[in-house]
């Protein structure tokens, strides 16, 4: 969580550890609460398994309703993203491995994406150092 506040922040803006760890909480609350009410409709629909359909109709029932579009969305974009790793099992099988640069440029690219959604395309994302290292 840490990490994906730091990206979402311009570079020269720095967050009070009391304040992420404020963020992360409400991170955390939030999630029981799309979780507690997505159960309540699954059971209202007497199912015994919570589906994306439960997800999004809760986050309506909570007032969260300007944000189903884009949550299907970036759920749609993961069904796709899943698939396609579905598909280079076979290359991972076969002994093929990233390098630790590829690694990093693809986990960059995904963030720059994901940033990009949450800016709704509205700041250009940030690209990769090159020279950057892994950090824990």
């Amino acid at each position: 969580m840490t990490k994906i506040i730091k990206e979402m922040l311009p570079p020269d803006v720095r967050v009070a550890r009391d304040a992420q760890d404020l963020l992360i909480e409400c991170c955390v609350e939030f999630i029981n609460l799309i979780s507690s009410e997505s159960n309540e409709v699954c059971s209202r629909e007497e199912k015994r398994t919570i589906a994306p359909e439960h997800v999004l109709k809760a986050l309506e029932v909570l007032g969260f309703g300007e944000y189903i579009e884009e949550v299907y969305a970036a759920y749609e974009q993961h069904k796709l993203e899943t698939m396609q790793d579905t598909q280079k099992v076979g290359k991972w099988s076969n002994g093929a491995e990233m390098t630790e640069e590829e690694a990093l440029a693809e986990q960059q690219r995904m963030f720059a994406e994901a940033r990009a959604r949450m800016n709704g395309g509205a700041a250009p994302p940030k690209q990769p150092d090159p020279d950057q290292t892994l950090e824990s």
